[in-house]
């Protein structure tokens, strides 16, 4: 009897203490999730926030214009290209970093971790006023390289066939940095043993890593391919800043898109709908990522 007055007690400081917590997560996470999926199917708009009774249900009417506009596939057919691009660039260009930071005979690996690291923390804006430089067309060091190789110069922002490519270069070599210390934690928990002993059995290096260090860092990978896909969705702030959407809308994301409906037109209802269709896609892409992970696992 005492045993389970004890338990209770414990358990009735357990929710004590998690209580604040779950009422900040409740209140600044749920409740507006929920208020914005209320408001997904209402034509609320700037003129309902002085007069909320000027609100009307709509039904799917907002979801069928979304699903129906040509201006939000090719932002989904953009941000698509940055998934499909960005994301493995980004996984490689982190797992690349990790394996040489992390080498044996690699000095100074802190200030290497540092300096990889730096580009995370660094401001949109101070990057971007850097990347606009380099990719200047007449005076950027980027086509001054290329001029070295007998290339012309490049538009990278001007022209829409360069513009995802350049806006792609940005991302990656921005955001590596995080998934780079992920890597390296990944790699520092795979044991010495499984090195020495695929060694003696006469492994190369190639061998090394094929065989022992990629397995080992299969949830790793996870973890990191379902993070970075859910970032690269998500993309705003790089396009936002460099191109403002274009030329000819070629930059344009779903983020995008949602931020001049709810903040320019103030469509907030058809914005949320744009939200919650994403929310929708990137579910499905996490699911089929896991589901692929973990059938690749058990093979």
């Amino acid at each position: 009897m005492s045993h389970m007055t004890s338990e209770r007690r414990q358990a009735r400081a357990a929710w004590g203490f998690l209580a604040p917590a779950l009422v900040l997560i409740g209140v600044f996470f749920f409740v507006p999730v929920l208020a914005g999926f209320v408001m997904s199917f209402t034509d609320f708009d700037i003129y309902a926030i002085g007069s909320p009774d000027t609100i009307r249900f709509m039904g799917f009417e907002n979801y069928r214009q979304v699903v129906t506009d040509p201006e939000f596939w090719r932002a989904l057919r953009n941000t698509l290209y940055f998934v499909v691009v960005g994301g493995p660039l980004s996984v490689i260009a982190s797992l690349s970093a990790a394996l040489l930071v992390n080498a044996k005979i690699a000095r100074f690996k802190g200030l290497f971790r540092t300096i990889y690291f730096l580009p995370v923390v660094t401001t949109m804006v101070a990057v971007a006023i850097v990347f606009r430089y380099l990719l200047h067309p007449k005076y950027g060091l980027v086509n001054q390289a290329l001029g070295f190789l007998h290339v012309g110069p490049i538009d990278w922002l001007g022209d829409p066939h360069w513009s995802m490519p350049a806006i792609v270069l940005l991302a990656v070599w921005k955001n590596f940095g995080y998934n780079m210390l992920i890597f390296i934690a990944g790699l520092q928990s795979i044991p010495e043993d499984l090195y020495e002993a695929a060694e003696l059995d006469g492994a190369s290096a190639r061998d090394r890593f094929v065989h022992v260090t990629l397995p080992s860092l299969a949830p790793t990978f996870l973890f990191v391919g379902v993070m970075t896909m859910i970032g690269q969705f998500q993309i705003f702030a790089e396009p936002y800043v460099m191109t403002q959407g274009g030329p000819l809308r070629s930059t344009v994301s779903v983020v995008m898109l949602m931020y001049e409906q709810g903040f320019r037109w103030w469509r907030m209802g058809y914005a949320t709908a744009i939200a919650f269709v994403l929310f929708v896609i990137m579910l499905i892409a996490t699911l089929i990522q896991m589901r692929l992970q973990g059938e690749g696992r058990k093979s």
